[in-house]
């Protein structure tokens, strides 16, 4: 079942349920997956990433602006944002990947860390954020 469908038939049962809070956030996952697939880019990961992190950047903005209530609903929707993204991968895992991709690009100076990235990135595929990645790569380059 895509993401999509699957957070379609989420908001049906919150809308049962009554649970208007749930039913708003999930309207909201559902607008930003269409919006992307009629654009033609298809990659649901990346548009519940991008939303995901929109939400805690609001929530920090929020937060620093003493709204802590504004801040805590911005978590709580980062929070059921995550529920549909695929799980992360532990920094073991990671780092196997980026020691593989160091051995297969044979590189071990920093500035070719492009290479290495390139590598990486097809084979996290949406299971850890960019920086993470790239932190893993700069570490094992240094």
């Amino acid at each position: 079942m895509a993401i999509l469908e699957r957070v379609q038939a989420d908001t049906r049962e919150a809308m049962k349920a009554g649970e208007r809070d749930r039913v708003g956030a999930l309207r909201m996952i559902t607008s930003a997956l269409q919006q992307d697939a009629k654009e033609g880019k298809g990659d649901e990961v990346a548009v519940l990433r991008r939303e995901r992190k929109r939400r805690l950047e609001a929530a920090t903005a929020f937060r620093e602006g003493g709204g802590d209530e504004r801040a805590a609903a911005e978590e709580a929707e980062a929070e059921l944002i995550g529920t549909y993204l695929p799980a992360e991968l532990s920094d073991e895992e990671l780092a196997e990947l980026v020691d593989a991709a160091v051995a297969e690009a044979g590189v071990s100076d920093a500035k070719e860390m492009g290479k290495v990235m390139g590598l990486v990135m097809p084979k996290v595929d949406g299971r850890a954020d960019g920086k993470r990645v790239s932190a893993a790569v700069r570490e094992r380059l240094s």
